[in-house]
């Protein structure tokens, strides 16, 4: 594979699934409720076979390894945010926040609304890091960790305070979650995120450079993805609408339903 070509197709890669994913699982949790229980048995299945895809490519240290490795990464995720956005592995908390001025009864009680979500997102990075740690190819893990780092610095930025909240990608049934958000032009540590995240890049990038098969492969999707992480960051705080980006997946919806 040439270099040039590589180039530009592990971006495209990232982009395409970073943008098809988030819009696919932004359209399901959109649908009936009745519909849920199919879409996460199906889902499911998928997510447990692309952790048998993670192990089996953690000895395939080829440029199809990597992309292997990277897609079967981002569905796992998908898993995650499907099950947290319709509503079944979210936290012990499903109501708005009872003192919304006072930041330290904001910061538990929005800890509580997406503690067992986070808890499977770490007992997912164990057992993706079970599957990689003997072989040759860790994308898959620093895909899920680096999906995970970022998602996890976005949700401290909604809760220190953002422009762009992006309360428009929640369904009906979380309507309660911004109300642990906060609205300010920018906070302190969304430039700290941007400026780091973008020096990592960078040095992903170079460090792929300088390798050859399914390591350059894999360093230039990880710094595909992160770039797009950082976009997204920038994106909370700069005066556009991000949805435009998911017109097609952001379907009308009925009114929350209380949850079983």
């Amino acid at each position: 594979m040439s270099g040039g070509f590589e180039l530009a197709l592990a971006p495209l890669t990232a982009l395409v699934v970073w943008w098809f994913g988030t819009g696919l699982v932004m359209l399901l949790d959109r649908l009936p409720r009745e519909t849920f229980r199919f879409t996460l048995f199906s889902a499911t299945l998928l997510a447990g076979a692309a952790l048998v895809c993670i192990s089996r490519s953690a000895h395939d240290a080829t440029p199809a390894g990597a992309y292997a490795a990277f897609v079967c990464a981002v569905v796992v995720w998908g898993w995650h945010e499907l099950t947290f956005l319709s509503g079944w592995l979210t936290g012990p908390r499903k109501s708005e926040c009872s003192a919304p001025a006072h930041w330290p009864t904001r910061f538990v009680e929005s800890v509580h609304t997406i503690l067992w979500h986070e808890m499977g997102i770490v007992g997912t990075l164990l057992l993706v890091w079970a599957l990689v740690r003997d072989g040759g190819n860790p994308v898959a893990l620093w895909t899920f960790a680096l999906l995970w780092s970022m998602r996890l610095s976005a949700k401290f930025n909604l809760f220190l305070g953002v422009r762009n909240q992006g309360q428009e990608f929640l369904p009906a049934h979380l309507a309660h979650l911004p109300s642990y958000f906060r609205q300010r032009r920018v906070n302190p540590l969304l430039p700290l995120v941007v400026v780091a995240g973008t020096a990592l890049t960078v040095l992903l990038v170079l460090r792929g450079l300088a390798l050859d098969g399914g390591a350059r492969t894999g360093h230039l999707l990880v710094a595909s993805l992160l770039a797009l992480a950082v976009a997204e960051h920038l994106l909370m705080v700069l005066p556009l609408q991000s949805s435009r980006l998911w017109r097609w997946a952001m379907r009308p919806q009925a009114e929350p339903e209380a949850l079983p």
